[in-house]
């Protein structure tokens, strides 16, 4: 049976490594589908029978469906790190992902909005409690390049307006601190003074900063559902998603002249080279204006 070791393995990230829910969610879809293929596809009914051939037997099938070669590394992470602790536990006598090549990972460049898009969608207004609530989100969404997941995980005691920043938990629990621009921080108070008090219910969570109809914490699909009705409200054409209003803040600042380690802090990414995707933004973007402006382009 190989179940057993996987679910000593999701035990272990949960409780000893401490993975957050989005990282076990990952780990765990990506190893399901590896254990259905070793069990009901070739066979197999225990670790020690599986070697590297029946491991890239899974990786083809995985591009013969078509999935990504992002995708495809990402499974090979997983499965690297489930091997690892089979053999630490002596679960099995050998790692059979070793020398198991990773996929190139396809560089695409980021969706970015344009300054005419994002001021399109940010000129909402009204006056209700979730008008002045999507006000603030997407204020401080684009004033601080968080991910949307940082964002609906945002406490009020994680705001010091009167200081200018934001205090949030980024991937791995790592806190970092985040300037908040002066449009952001009014749509911010005013959210606070007139709309969240009459959201958050007595019994509901107190802590939460933004909250749905229902008074409770605001979900991902929540606010994403927010955003599209809101971009299609704004006339914006192309497809925009959450991390998109990420993008445009970075592409935007590096556009205007910050730099790198300033926005790669803000962004809260460990390595430069994560950062230096939007470089190459900028540059095609500076491409795409001197095409359709220069006389002689």
């Amino acid at each position: 049976m190989l179940k057993p070791a996987l679910d000593e393995f999701m035990h272990y990230l949960q409780v000893e490594k401490g993975v957050s829910e989005n990282t076990l969610q990952s780990y765990k879809r990506d190893l399901n589908h590896y254990l259905q293929y070793m069990e009901k596809v070739i066979r197999k009914s225990g670790w020690d029978d599986i070697g590297r051939t029946d491991i890239t037997g899974f990786l083809y099938k995985l591009k013969d469906d078509g999935k990504s070669s992002s995708t495809i590394a990402r499974a090979i992470s997983s499965i690297r790190s489930f091997h690892r602790f089979l053999v630490r536990e002596q679960l099995t006598n050998h790692d059979a992902s070793i020398h198991i090549e990773t996929p190139r990972k396809e560089r695409k460049l980021p969706a970015v909005l344009s300054s005419k898009d994002v001021d399109a969608l940010l000129a909402i207004g009204g006056s209700t409690p979730l008008e002045l609530r999507n006000k603030a989100m997407l204020e401080l969404l684009y004033a601080t390049g968080l991910r949307v997941t940082e964002l609906v995980s945002l406490k009020v005691s994680d705001l010091h307006l009167t200081m200018g920043f934001v205090r949030c938990l980024g991937k791995g629990s790592k806190e970092r601190i985040v300037p908040l621009g002066d449009i952001a921080k009014k749509a911010v108070e005013a959210y606070l003074r007139f709309s969240r008090g009459s959201l958050v219910k007595k019994k509901q969570d107190k802590n939460a900063l933004f909250v749905n109809h229902h008074g409770r914490p605001l979900s991902r699909q929540g606010f994403w559902k927010v955003l599209k009705k809101l971009a299609y409200d704004a006339g914006i054409k192309k497809e925009i998603t959450p991390h998109t209003l990420r993008h445009s803040f970075a592409t935007h600042l590096l556009e205007n002249g910050a730099d790198l380690r300033s926005v790669q802090e803000m962004l809260g990414h460990a390595d430069i080279s994560t950062t230096q995707i939007y470089t190459h933004v900028t540059k095609a973007r500076l491409k795409d204006m001197y095409q359709e402006y220069h006389p002689r382009a």
